[in-house]
């Protein structure tokens, strides 16, 4: 049977569940336990597809063509393993699926309830993501109390029943420390643990997030007033990177316990090539500056994926990835010189609507003329293509369908114009309740023989990489691009996945998104290309 480690949160959120969780699950497969994880997201969405990501952060995408949760991200990148759309559930995909069975009849005249009802589909789906594993590590969103994490919380409940001795509760709480009286405090975790049991479930371990080091005896007073074991009581202080985490947390011997709650033999990961890239993050060699033209810049996490892809990339070459957020909008009435003087590269990133996009194509023509090392990524992409039509093939009107629907020169256009053309179901996309269409998910694109993008992926014909997106490049320019130095480096089925120029140091750009199969122990192979040329162009000027 799986077991299962549900990790609750109190007192405020943000606290870093889905960082303890991550670390779990990392230090339970680097013992060689098959361990999988599960995100529960107790908003009514049913999914952030449609969420701001100003509001939400980024919106994760999974090989199967999920949407989810930004945790997910963090899942894949700690355990270095694929996850699909099974790994993420919210409420409003329980309520929907309970909905359509009860108009379908499968309930057969019952009156539909929150008990059993809602929960039996919790539980339902929580086995489901814990299928063919040995440890399932589930996230439940929120915080204790909430109202809307109450039916998960009477479904984790139900579950600890059915499952004695296979069901450990992680919950993480604050201790808060008061600088005017120089104390940390111990009373929000009391209370927020008096919460859990009130609903019925008792935590057998703490992570307490401090800014200071928790004294033993206060971890003592913790132990008792919480009644779980002193050697449950861990301490998770503010780390350099979170990359530290599980280094941090097998210290403290967090595992020890788990272990024995699962009838487990003594859990001995192996972390030393994790050891070797946390400290390549926290002590690099080098330094290198990349201008993060965006458009989402009031919430860092909108582009957490890319971020960390970069962060991966930097610790594999030994270097420190600093960025420069260049908000795209702000760029629009501004000397572009001036705000690029310095870098070492250039990245614009994706994103959806017309806000900060000519912002965005003044940067790309920058490093373009000026031959900086860049890298466009889905919107970059197209926005790379309209520059250049604009200022090298001379069209003055190329733009986007997004931008402007009726437009004579669609260089890129909606994905409903195309789909007839490459074989229609052969091309899988999805249907937006916002309408559109659009292609999620992970595609194979055939490589260039002999291009930037071949050589990032070792000479490789083929590769898979995962897309976010409703518009595509039209290939009735591909001809006149090629014609002037803009060549097709990557495509499937007749459609442009990638560009570069043949003239210029290193300007790649792609229409997938590469940050989401990015891992700390197996970087992106574009990404890690992007910055490996960036140092090395860095060298070289220095020397010249």
């Amino acid at each position: 049977m799986t077991n299962f480690i549900i990790v609750t949160g109190g007192v405020l959120s943000s606290l870093g569940k889905g960082i303890t969780s991550a670390s779990v699950a990392a230090l339970l497969r680097n013992s060689q336990i098959n361990t999988s994880i599960l995100k529960i997201d107790p908003y009514i969405n049913v999914d952030p597809g449609t969420m701001s990501p100003i509001e939400h952060g980024e919106v994760f995408v999974t090989a199967d063509g999920g949407e989810t949760d930004l945790d997910i991200g963090h899942y894949e990148r700690f355990i270095n393993a694929t996850l699909s759309k099974r790994n993420n559930f919210t409420t409003g995909q329980v309520y929907q699926t309970v909905i359509e069975k009860e108009r379908r009849g499968d309930y057969l005249g019952k009156t539909i309830q929150v008990v059993p009802h809602i929960t039996d589909e919790i539980i339902r789906r929580i086995k489901a993501a814990g299928k063919d594993v040995d440890v399932l590590v589930v996230e439940l969103g929120g915080t204790v109390g909430d109202i809307e994490g109450a039916p998960f919380y009477e479904a984790i409940r139900q579950l600890k029943h059915s499952l004695k001795g296979k069901l450990f509760n992680i919950h993480v709480s604050l201790v808060p420390y008061i600088a005017v009286a120089d104390e940390l405090k111990t009373k929000p975790t009391q209370h927020s643990v008096a919460e859990l049991r009130r609903i019925g479930i008792s935590p057998d371990m703490l992570v307490l997030r401090s800014e200071k080091p928790i004294p033993k005896d206060m971890r003592k007073k913790l132990a008792l007033a919480c009644d779980v074991e002193l050697d449950c009581v861990i301490e998770a202080i503010d780390a350099k990177t979170i990359y530290e985490m599980p280094l941090k947390f097998n210290d403290s011997g967090l595992l020890k316990p788990i272990a024995a709650a699962f009838g487990f033999e003594e859990l001995k990961p192996d972390l030393k090539e994790w050891k070797r890239l946390v400290k390549a993050i926290i002590e690099p060699q080098g330094e290198i500056v990349i201008a993060f033209v965006g458009k989402y810049l009031e919430l860092k996490e909108s582009y957490k994926s890319l971020i960390e892809a970069l962060t991966h990339a930097g610790a594999h070459c030994n270097t420190k990835v600093k960025f420069r957020w260049i908000d795209s909008e702000g760029l629009e009435n501004c000397d572009v010189s001036e705000a690029l003087e310095g870098v070492n590269a250039v990245l614009v990133p994706g994103g959806f609507g017309t806000r900060g996009v000519e912002g965005k194509i003044k940067a790309i023509r920058y490093a373009r003329e000026n031959n900086i090392v860049f890298l466009g990524i889905c919107l970059g992409l197209q926005l790379a293509m309209i520059e250049f039509a604009r200022n090298i093939l001379g069209i003055a009107e190329a733009t986007s369908q997004e931008f402007v629907a009726d437009t004579t020169e669609p260089v890129i256009y909606l994905i409903d114009e195309f789909i007839d053309q490459v074989g229609g179901k052969q091309i899988r996309t999805h249907q937006s309740p916002m309408g559109g269409t659009m292609r999620l998910g992970e595609y194979e694109c055939n490589l260039r023989a002999g291009s930037k993008l071949a050589m990032a992926y070792a000479n490789a014909e083929k590769i898979h990489e995962r897309h976010r997106h409703r518009y595509e490049a039209n290939g009735k320019y591909r001809e006149r691009f090629e014609k002037a130095g803009l060549i097709v480096s990557g495509e499937a089925k007749g459609l442009i996945e990638a560009i570069e120029l043949n003239n210029h140091p290193w300007f790649l750009a792609v229409q997938f998104h590469p940050e989401f199969t990015s891992r700390l122990q197996s970087p992106n192979r574009v990404i890690l290309a992007f910055v490996q040329n960036a140092i090395a162009e860095k060298n070289r000027t220095s020397k010249s």
